[in-house]
């Protein structure tokens, strides 16, 4: 079950409004993301979001393909609302009204991975 990090560069001294904004966030509709004949290709297990300074980090812990994830997202109603009441916060505008703006701006904004570690990768304990 893997983790993603989005990357969100804001006007520092913002903090306090930015999490004002997260904390009325309209979750997505399902966490089951299906591809376009309907069939199951993952799921969202949770999301977590971090700020300091002029960086806000979105993690994502999901299921299946990350590309289905950014698809899957691009089509919430309560994304397109967070965006919106983010925008004079952010350092760099960028245009997510669109799905294809959307899936460009999540694509370029993911961080490298450069380790996950869970309990179902630790060695076993004799």
């Amino acid at each position: 079950m893997p983790f993603a990090a989005i990357t969100y560069r804001v006007k520092p001294g913002h903090e306090d409004e930015i999490a004002e904004i997260f904390a009325g966030f309209q979750r997505a509709d399902s966490p089951v993301m299906r591809d376009d004949s309907g069939s199951e290709e993952g799921r969202l297990l949770g999301t977590a979001v971090f700020i300091k300074d002029d960086v806000m980090v979105r993690i994502i812990h999901y299921e299946g393909d990350f590309a289905a994830v950014g698809k899957h997202m691009a089509k919430q109603k309560g994304v397109h609302l967070i965006e919106q009441a983010l925008a004079p916060y952010l350092s760099e505008q960028r245009d997510t009204s669109t799905a294809e703006g959307f899936g460009a701006y999540f694509r370029n904004a993911t961080m490298r991975c450069i380790s996950q570690l869970s309990v179902d990768t630790h060695p076993a304990q004799a």
